[in-house]
């Protein structure tokens, strides 16, 4: 008797395994890149805000996200996935989903959704109070990010299934979602103390860099991975991923000089990150010359939407709205363009002979998707708020959330004697004890 082979590759396998890898480094990326935009006082808030999301977005996302997101279909509506694996459960070493293991793919999607919730949090740098952070990150993970993820990629989702809207790795549910959402709690936090008045500038430009190194370096396992296999699909995404975050530092760059007279590192930074975001949810969409546009558009057009929170009167603190949310827009909508059969497998965009029609998918997509998460953020932001304050005191904000909140700060080097922290001194002179 012959034994059938099992479906599973271990080329795709191994493939994927980095890329998981590749797209968790991306949360401390992000890390990095929020921690040196904001000032001095609240650099570990930052940080803790992205890392301690893993740890919530994880046990969300074991208990019951996964099984909402990608079992079948519930009642035929294309909302929400089913119960059948809640906790996992049925799921084992030898499940396999397409060529690789079930458990992987699981834990694959699990960084998706841990990085989104992450990048909420540049909204709200420097005024929200890390307690209602730890209630309002799991909450919405169920109620947001979920549901738009089934929506978009699991079986039956209405935008995959009925609607028919492309989204490769993740504009709809990453980008967009999170810039919705960054949108409705920067407004029911209110602008942070000397907005519009104060100069708010990084604190540690190198670090910004940094940051975004990583995100550049993960975003391959991001954009890639979701091919999920080592093939030539994965090859393009990898590539028009590397392109697209070229032309956006381009584009932001170009703006900065045409506009304020001289290219900056923040502007490289933002608009590497806007090409790749951009880029997102059409890798797996268009051609090489494609890939190109879209970068630089997102890259033009981020660049001056960042400057759209001074006009409005919305403090997005960290550009989450400028950059995730108009990206997103950019290179989901972008799809309906520069589409093409080869990568797609069929839908064409308007420069290729499909017409309006691909456009207009995305389009609605796009609409149904932001509104969505705008609202319920909105509502959940304001059940914590009045619940128990999401917005940190006036003098937790004036002193800094590293100190107030986590008892630490950001530059300390050490102290002498017994315990005594060392103040800073003029080089060349010996370092003064304070009291205890």
């Amino acid at each position: 008797m012959t034994l059938a082979a099992s479906p599973l590759d271990t080329g795709d396998t191994a493939w994927l395994l980095a890329a998981t890898a590749l797209v968790l480094l991306m949360t401390p990326g992000l890390a990095l890149f929020y921690g040196g935009m904001v000032r001095t006082k609240s650099v570990l808030n930052m940080l803790m805000m992205s890392f301690v999301s893993i740890a919530l977005v994880t046990v969300v996302w074991l208990v019951a996200g996964y099984s909402l997101v990608f079992d079948a279909d519930a009642g035929g509506a294309g909302l929400l996935g089913g119960l059948d694996h809640l906790g996992m459960a049925g799921l084992g070493p030898d499940s396999v989903r397409g060529t690789v293991p079930t458990l992987l793919f699981a834990t694959f999607q699990l960084t998706f959704a841990v990085i989104t919730a992450a990048l909420v949090s540049g909204a709200i740098a420097d005024r929200a109070k890390f307690g209602a952070w730890l209630v309002f990150v799991p909450v919405w993970t169920l109620l947001v990010y979920v549901p738009v993820a089934h929506w978009t990629w699991g079986p039956g989702g209405w935008i995959l299934d009925r609607l028919g809207a492309l989204d490769f790795a993740g504009g709809l549910p990453v980008e967009i979602t999170s810039g919705a959402s960054g949108l409705a709690l920067a407004l029911v936090l209110g602008p942070r103390l000397g907005f519009k008045k104060d100069a708010m500038r990084p604190h540690n430009l190198p670090m910004v860099m940094l940051g975004a190194g990583l995100l550049w370096f993960g975003w391959f396992g991001f954009n890639a991975g979701s091919a999920l296999g080592a093939n030539g699909l994965a090859a393009a995404a990898f590539l028009n991923t590397f392109a697209a975050g070229c032309t956006g530092l381009l584009g932001w760059l170009f703006v900065e000089q045409l506009r304020d007279g001289h290219p900056t590192t923040l502007g490289a930074a933002s608009g590497v990150v806007a090409g790749l975001v951009a880029i997102t949810p059409s890798c797996g969409s268009v051609s090489l010359l494609g890939a190109l546009v879209v970068g630089l558009a997102a890259g033009v057009v981020c660049s001056y939407a960042v400057g759209w929170k001074f006009r409005l009167g919305y403090d997005d603190s960290l550009d989450v709205v400028g950059v995730h949310l108009v990206g997103g827009v950019v290179g989901t909508l972008l799809i309906g363009v520069f589409a093409v059969d080869s990568m797609t497998g069929g839908p064409e965009g308007l420069l290729y002979g499909g017409g309006l029609t691909q456009l207009g998918k995305q389009l609605v997509a796009i609409v149904a998707v932001a509104v969505y998460a705008f609202a319920v953020t909105y509502g959940v932001g304001r059940l914590i708020d009045r619940a128990m304050g999401f917005r940190a005191s006036e003098e937790q904000e004036h002193t800094g959330l590293d100190l107030t909140v986590h008892a630490e700060t950001a530059y300390d080097h050490g102290v002498l004697g017994h315990g005594a922290p060392v103040t800073s001194s003029p080089v060349g002179s010996p370092a003064r004890k304070t009291k205890a």
